[in-house]
């Protein structure tokens, strides 16, 4: 059985680890959750003392602390290769064919010098042609440390980032329902009887974003023999903090004297963010209280979000893609809630960053949401795909609940839960445990 580690937040003061090594693998630099927690990670670790560089498929900034892979046309054609491979076990069928991996091909990162100079080495999300299983291998075979962040389920399941309700990937997988052609030895069985055989090679140090996402990988039959723990995502809360809002409003050419309501992500229309339980959310509050189309406005930002300019039935605000972090900071400070309706979630970095701002949040009960949010204390917990909870958490929080109580309390939770430095401190004394092991071992 997997075993569960707890780190108290503080228990890493006295560890030594100036001279640390830790390099961070992930496919995007930027783009991305998990892109997005592994640079703050990586951050945060390096004002802890711990010398951490990431290594990525795709880079884009200049960033001295961030390597990408060798340039060759063979990283585009890992990506290729494996979406073919799906294609065709899927009855030529383009259904899911970037909601399942199947690691059959990508780089084999060991030769790389920063491979060779680091000590530790810290996976995130490695999909979509970035490392293949073999060389997943490779890297449990070098002897060097491993630990690997879930931002999803991809690690502890066959092919699957979000199982939903299945619970194949507790013994074998196989009948997948994300397959248009599900058998008991379909794909999902044959890459989980895979992985199970790498995780054997080698010992996994596997750290979950919330609790929710633990408890499920330790049902998994992959993560059996292996360590599994909880450390949130970190946050700088020095950066995402409370400010005016009449500023931020003017800074983005946001009207005053609106409620305004946030929503999006980098693909809003995408349907696993729940853009058409929002919409409805959004439709039954109209109905109910006519008196919202003057009050209330709905905020857009992320690509193509021109596309819901029409479906929503208030006033629409669309600030396209945003390209970082103070942009983001003034996004936040300038609306009066945050919905996120997401039908698949682990620890969303949204809610985390707007609740540091003091924006109150509205979210489905799934995954790892009803850790962030605490019911009708900093924000709704509304039930899953229940759209008429979904409204009527929009107008609790617009409308009936004391604002400052809800800002006060929501900057509370994220400084306690995701601050840089309980974060950084909690991985530090993990890397140091898996060091020692590691040595026990040589």
């Amino acid at each position: 059985m997997a075993e569960s580690i707890f780190f108290p937040i503080f228990a890493a003061k006295q560890l030594k680890h100036t001279t640390m090594r830790v390099l961070i693998v992930n496919t995007s630099e930027r783009i991305g959750g998990a892109a997005v927690a592994a640079n703050r990670l990586a951050e945060a670790l390096n004002n802890h003392g711990v010398k951490a560089k990431m290594l990525v498929r795709d880079k884009q900034t200049g960033s001295i602390t961030t390597a990408a892979l060798p340039a060759s046309w063979r990283l585009r054609w890992n990506f290729l290769w494996e979406r073919f491979v799906i294609w065709c076990h899927n009855g030529f069928n383009r259904k899911n064919l970037f909601t399942v991996d199947i690691a059959n091909a990508g780089t084999d990162i060991t030769h790389l010098s920063e491979f060779k100079e680091a000590d530790i080495i810290h996976l995130h999300w490695v999909n979509q042609g970035m490392l293949s299983l073999k060389g997943i291998q490779k890297i449990l075979t070098s002897g060097k440390p491993v630990i690997w962040t879930m931002h999803d389920m991809w690690p502890c399941t066959g092919i699957c980032h979000h199982a939903r309700e299945c619970k194949g990937f507790h013994t074998e997988c196989g009948q997948c329902w994300q397959l248009c052609f599900p058998k008991d030895k379909d794909l999902s069985r044959k890459v989980l009887l895979k992985k199970k055989q790498v995780y054997a090679k080698g010992h996994i140090h596997f750290v979950t974003c919330s609790r929710w996402l633990e408890g499920m990988a330790r049902q998994s039959i992959l993560i059996q023999g292996h360590e599994v723990c909880t450390i949130h995502n970190a946050l700088n809360t020095s950066l995402f903090k409370s400010d005016n809002r009449q500023s931020a409003r003017q800074r983005l050419r946001l009207p005053d004297g609106k409620r305004l309501i946030l929503f999006g992500a980098v693909k809003p229309s995408d349907k696993r963010k729940g853009i058409d339980y929002f919409v409805e959310a959004c439709r039954l509050l109209k109905s109910r209280y006519p008196a919202l189309k003057d009050v209330a406005g709905i905020v857009v930002f992320g690509n193509n979000a021109d596309e819901l300019q029409t479906l929503l039935p208030f006033p629409v605000y669309l600030l396209g893609y945003m390209h970082g972090e103070r942009e983001m900071v003034d996004v936040y400070n300038a609306v009066d809630m945050y919905a996120i309706p997401s039908l698949e979630e682990n620890l969303p970095n949204t809610i985390a960053e707007a609740q540091a701002c003091g924006i109150p949040c509205v979210g489905f009960r799934v995954g790892g949401i009803p850790e962030m949010i605490d019911h009708q204390e900093n924000g709704y917990i509304a039930e899953y795909r229940n759209v008429e909870d979904f409204a009527q958490g929009i107008y609790w929080v617009l409308q009936e609940a004391d604002s400052e109580i809800l800002s006060r309390k929501s900057r509370k939770k994220a400084i306690a839960a995701y601050g840089e430095d309980s974060v950084a401190k909690q991985y530090i004394q993990l890397y140091e445990e898996a060091l020692k092991n590691s040595k026990k071992h040589d």
